[in-house]
């Protein structure tokens, strides 16, 4: 029950002076216009930069859809500390039209000077602390329901749910999203992930790109060429494996001298360590990589992932955990029977 009539000088999202200042003092809106370039003919009224930045801002809110941007212009006091005042739902349906898919594309070229300047601001112990490692590039999908019959770019999955599917790349020490795409539910994320990690190293500031930086991705990516494009860039990389029985084959056969001397474990998700002296093989690299384009994490696998591909096993090992068909676990005893 509310008493009395609301006071307009009153806001819940005073929070959002502190973004207008960081979006002021980085840059935000005129690195995005620079990157991006005109997308109306008349300079006046809203660009790019203002657009996307708007949108965010609303979302930093607690919005979820276009039509929040309307609650949002409708709070008065809440407009005086927003970065973009004012920007209606149907500008901005309006003005996401008119941007080609080269200029989205250039939006990652607008964040990555942003991103360098954001480091370049910090203080330098933190800055070094960043920079110099590591430096995760995380990889990730997933699907965002939508409704209406008439909306464009999405797909029902496989769940029968409608949907779009964003497809990220992020640094993941800081949360920042370096790269990104957007399919619908029937887009398989591994036919545009090589292509997605290289725009992601391309958007890393030069100081981190000078450290120890490395790919993570889950099973959802689990392809050979993803694999190929982390080796040629150079960086170490973790991918997770389905459990198939080719793979089990295929990590049998493995020779010791290709594993530098590893060890391979009985059991769960497949893991693949390997210290960062020990060179790539080029027939490991085919033989694992074109049969059903399956490779998994079995080159340059460097220390900052020690923990995060299993809890068995050290650097330099292989581990390999699963159910056999009895149900029994590796260090369980076996149920009677």
């Amino acid at each position: 029950m509310r008493a009395g009539a609301p006071d307009a000088s009153l806001t819940a999202n005073a929070g959002l002076a502190a973004v207008t200042e960081l979006c002021d003092r980085l840059g935000v809106v005129e690195e995005l216009d620079a990157a991006v370039g005109p997308i109306k003919q008349r300079d006046r009224g809203f660009g790019a930069g203002e657009l996307l930045t708007g949108i965010a801002a609303a979302q930093l809110a607690g919005e979820d859809f276009l039509t929040g941007l309307d609650r949002q212009r409708a709070d008065v006091a809440g407009q005086q500390l927003t970065p973009v005042p004012g920007l209606a739902s149907t500008t901005a349906a309006g003005l996401a039209r008119r941007v080609t898919p080269a200029q989205w594309r250039a939006v990652e070229s607008g964040l990555a000077a942003v991103t360098g300047r954001m480091l370049g601001l910090l203080p330098a112990e933190r800055a070094a602390a960043l920079a110099d490692g590591p430096v995760t590039i995380d990889l990730d999908t997933t699907d965002v329901e939508v409704y209406g019959r008439k909306k464009r770019g999405v797909a029902y999955n496989h769940q029968g749910q409608r949907v779009g599917r964003p497809h990220v790349a992020a640094w993941a020490e800081t949360e920042i999203v370096l790269a990104a795409d957007l399919g619908d539910g029937t887009d398989d994320p591994r036919a545009t992930a090589p292509d997605l990690l290289r725009r992601a190293l391309a958007a890393l500031p030069v100081a981190a790109r000078a450290g120890r930086v490395g790919l993570r991705a889950d099973a959802g990516y689990f392809a050979g060429q993803l694999a190929r494009a982390a080796h040629d860039a150079g960086i170490a990389f973790a991918i997770g494996a389905k459990r198939i029985a080719p793979l089990w084959r295929l990590l049998a056969g493995l020779a010791e001298p290709v594993l530098g001397g590893g060890r391979l474990v009985r059991g769960g998700d497949v893991q693949v360590r390997q210290d960062e002296r020990v060179g790539v093989d080029g027939g490991l690299l085919r033989q694992l990589g074109d049969r059903q384009g399956t490779l998994v994490r079995v080159q340059r696998l460097a220390a900052p992932w020690r923990g995060v591909a299993g809890r068995r096993g050290r650097p330099g090992h292989i581990v390999r955990r699963h159910r056999d068909p009895s149900g029994h676990r590796p260090g369980r005893p076996r149920r009677p029977g």
